[in-house]
């Protein structure tokens, strides 16, 4: 389950960057917010992965 998020956030992130970068070649208003959505995405979906590698590390450590 923790993957489908992980794919399910790195394809937003993916497509946002997409329309960002099919924009217009003057940055506005409305480009330097999907920068900034792109940017956040991208880092919630990095921790995203770290939680997922700890429950995996927390699952791995109590079954010992």
């Amino acid at each position: 389950m923790l993957k489908n998020k992980h794919s399910i956030v790195k394809c937003i992130a993916m497509g946002l960057a997409a329309l960002a970068l099919a924009g217009c070649e003057q940055e506005g208003p409305a480009e330097r917010a999907g920068k900034e959505i792109d940017k956040a995405i991208s880092q919630a979906g990095q921790e995203m992965e770290k939680v997922g590698d700890n429950i995996q590390d927390a699952a791995r450590t109590a079954q010992k």
